[in-house]
């Protein structure tokens, strides 16, 4: 008996010398070395660095986490990128028809997930935010907001029934001499009136040129029909064509009070009006004497991970952290943009909120955004040209067929 009871205090001692051994060497394992490189607009460069921190903290016992976040904006991350591939972060935000551009040059990186369980919480097989970044069933990005246009207004000086009309809108502001503010500049927003009318904007079947018929002469809307209704609009004095930094001075001043723009300015103006903010679908405008409801693109915005990172495995958990429901609310409360995941879009705080509700109307008239390269620099020069008036006086059929050749080129 007592030989038995003193192999059992031996081999006890020995299991307790083997467990502080283990633990130990626990204790003693070297955590990970992570460097992360992330790009973030301005406007999200405090939220980053905050989302960040958090990853940091929880991961505190496997790796130690170093970063750095530099400003780049999401429309412009794919000529950056395309520009100097090896500059390219771990991390960076981007307008999701950037993908294919970005996945064919290689600068893109493949997320080790499951295509149909990783997108579920952003609306599964078959949604938009799937056909987003989904490519060959692999994901090449997750979404991260909603990225489309919609009508903002001050409520002190329209009424509901005043913004179902781009027209009328615009005679409201000139009676008290205020102003309306669409950016023409951009073929994201010129898109409303052509597409409103019925005319076309796609990709051929290569995915590479564009199909356009916006100068068409045998349509029920023409070509001309639409740039002599814009025309007209760009020629009253209440109405300006200007970049997002003009816009806000302008509302932050007061001059202006409607305007078409997206979530990222929700915050700014609804500082700015206070309880006077308000938002809504976009309006009618007139063609050939008719109400045509204007159109608009719509997609997201969404994150993607450099081709080159030598850390894959955090930047896609950084990812995934950031694209979480409860980050999501966060990014809502602190940027005002749209989630994309529609867990937090059921919220009801997410749901009344006047830029979500906006957008979710527009829904209706929009479009997924794919259009090829040359669609921007034609139809932009367009624009600007009827926002200043056509100073040249050089008739508007010529004007379109222009356009069109450099968009189909």
């Amino acid at each position: 008996m007592k030989k038995k009871i003193r192999i059992t205090l031996i081999t006890g001692a020995m299991l307790l010398f083997l467990c502080c051994f283990a633990v130990g060497c626990e204790e003693e394992k070297e955590k990970e070395k992570v460097s992360l490189s992330i790009w973030a607009t301005e406007a999200k460069m405090d939220m980053m660095d905050g989302f960040m921190k958090d990853f940091i903290a929880l991961h505190k016992d496997e790796a130690d986490i170093e970063y750095k976040i530099s400003r780049e904006d999401e429309d412009t991350c794919r000529e950056t990128i395309l520009a100097n591939p090896d500059g390219a972060p771990d991390v960076f935000a981007f307008a999701d028809d950037q993908l294919d551009d970005l996945k064919n040059a290689g600068v893109l990186h493949e997320f080790d997930k499951n295509a149909d369980e990783a997108l579920k919480p952003f609306g599964g097989k078959g949604s938009v935010a799937y056909e987003s970044v989904v490519r060959d069933g692999k994901v090449y990005a997750y979404p991260e907001t909603g990225n489309g246009y919609f009508l903002y207004y001050n409520k002190s000086y329209y009424g509901e029934g005043d913004v179902k009309s781009l027209e009328r809108m615009v005679q409201v502001a000139a009676d008290i001499n205020k102003k309306v503010c669409m950016y023409l500049g951009s073929g994201w927003y010129l898109y409303s009136f052509f597409k409103g009318a019925g005319l076309e904007l796609k990709l051929d079947d290569t995915g590479k040129k564009n199909i356009c018929n916006w100068n068409a002469t045998d349509t029920p809307h023409t070509g001309l029909s639409v740039a002599e209704s814009l025309s007209a609009i760009c020629a009253k004095r209440s109405f300006v064509s200007l970049e997002d930094e003009g816009l806000i001075e302008g509302i932050k001043d007061g001059s202006i009070i409607a305007c078409v723009s997206g979530a990222w300015n929700a915050d700014a103006i609804k500082q700015a009006w206070g309880d006077d903010y308000a938002a809504t679908k976009l309006p009618t405008f007139t063609v050939d004497d008719q109400n045509v409801q204007m159109a608009s693109f719509m997609g997201y915005k969404v994150l993607g991970i450099g081709a080159k990172t030598k850390h894959p495995k955090w930047s896609e958990q950084f990812v995934e952290f950031v694209t979480s429901k409860e980050n999501q609310v966060k990014e809502f409360e602190t940027v005002g943009e749209v989630p994309a995941n529609h867990e937090v879009e059921e919220l009801n705080a997410v749901k009344k909120a006047p830029a979500v509700m906006a957008l979710s109307a527009q829904s209706e008239f929009a479009t997924l955004q794919r259009v090829a390269a040359p669609f921007w620099d034609a139809a932009a020069q367009f624009g600007n040209v009827l926002a200043s008036g056509n100073p040249d006086k050089v008739d508007l059929q010529v004007l379109l067929n222009d356009m069109v050749r450099g968009i189909t080129e």
